[in-house]
Formats: C-alpha cells, sequence, structure tokens
C-alpha cells in the first residue's frame, strides 16, 4: 500500500495516534481528502494497528494505553493503588479525565476500562510511572486518597489507613487547600480527620 513504509517510520514511536493525525500525514503526501479512511480501515483489517476507540488508534494491543486517547488524563483510584502497589487485586484500567466524554464502562479489544470526569479544578497530583514498557500518568498516593473519598469509592478500611499512613502529610494538606469548593474540602477533611 502507497505510504505504508512513511507511515510507519512516523507513528511507529507513538503510544497512540488519532484520524486526524493520519489525515494530515497523508494531505501532506498529496494524498486523496478521504484516503485516509480507507488507509486506516486496511490497517485495522490486516491487524497492523488496532481501534482504541472512535478516531484514536495504536500499533500496540495493550489495555493501559487507553487512556492517552483521553489526554489529558491520569489513571486513579483502585487502578492507581494497584499499580502503585498497594493492593494486589487485578483492576480495570480507570482513567480520570477533565475531558467532556462519555463516562463509564468501555470496552478495548474485548477488555474493560473505565472513564471518570472530574472538575478542572480536581485534576492535579499525578506522575508518569514506568509500567512495563510504557511510562504512564498515576495519581500518587495523596491524589489516590483524596480521589477515593471525591467519588465516594468503598475500600477496606485497613487499606485506607494504611494509605493515610503512607501519605506525605505536607503534600496531603497542599493538595486539599488548593481546592475551592467547600463542600468537597470540608468532606475530605473529615474523612481524613486533618
Amino acid at each position: 500500500m502507497k505510504y505504508m513504509e512513511q507511515f510507519f517510520d512516523t507513528f511507529q514511536g507513538k503510544y497512540i495516534f488519532s484520524a486526524n493525525d493520519v489525515k494530515r500525514f497523508l494531505s501532506f503526501r498529496k494524498a486523496n481528502r478521504g484516503y485516509y479512511k480507507i488507509f486506516l480501515y486496511k490497517l485495522i483489517k490486516e491487524k497492523k494497528i488496532h481501534k482504541i476507540r472512535f478516531g484514536y488508534y495504536s500499533f500496540y494491543d495493550d489495555i493501559v494505553l487507553t487512556g492517552f486517547s483521553y489526554y489529558p488524563f491520569y489513571y486513579g483510584l483502585e487502578n492507581a493503588l494497584s499499580i502503585l502497589k498497594f493492593w494486589e487485586q487485578e483492576t480495570n484500567p480507570i482513567i480520570i479525565t477533565p475531558l467532556h466524554v462519555r463516562t463509564g464502562l468501555m470496552q478495548f479489544n474485548g477488555r474493560n476500562y473505565i472513564v471518570r470526569k472530574i472538575s478542572r479544578e480536581m485534576f492535579f497530583g499525578y506522575t508518569y510511572v514506568k509500567y512495563y514498557d510504557f511510562f504512564i500518568p498515576v495519581s500518587d498516593i495523596e491524589k489516590t486518597l483524596i480521589d477515593l473519598i471525591y467519588y465516594n469509592e468503598k475500600i477496606p478500611i485497613e487499606l485506607f489507613n494504611e494509605l493515610k499512613k503512607s501519605a506525605n502529610k505536607k503534600l496531603l494538606k497542599t493538595y486539599i487547600y488548593r481546592i475551592t469548593e467547600n463542600r468537597i474540602k470540608s468532606k475530605i477533611l473529615k474523612y481524613l480527620e486533618i
């Protein structure tokens, strides 16, 4: 297929790419305007790329990359606890994003992941973590604690107490005091007894 070698040279190093990226790539090479749809269709059919969700693709068949199609995002809640090795239960990826997107249970190649929306004000407190071959954004312990309260997630009390004990108290207070919505702030302060 025409442009294939150039396409692989250009996109191979990316975790994900969009249909618009491919459209720009092909239009720069003077391909017909709608050719990108045929190009993507053939790549999917030949299993050279995987469709993550509408308009987003990857060379990798790894569910951990689904989050990059919701950029900006981080992995949080119980998923962050697993990644940070606070609990051993296998969890579905939980993507937390400030984007206006459909939320809830989604699927990528027959595997589940969850999308949760968060306000721009609450979108902070994550770091990049090496996860197998990838670097992914994951909420830190302090933000995971705050998010568990914010989303009313129930975890075993022993685990919650272990997280509180492991959290950097100074950083936790800094995070809490940057929240301007008093109802949320007081709820978090009550649970954390700060």
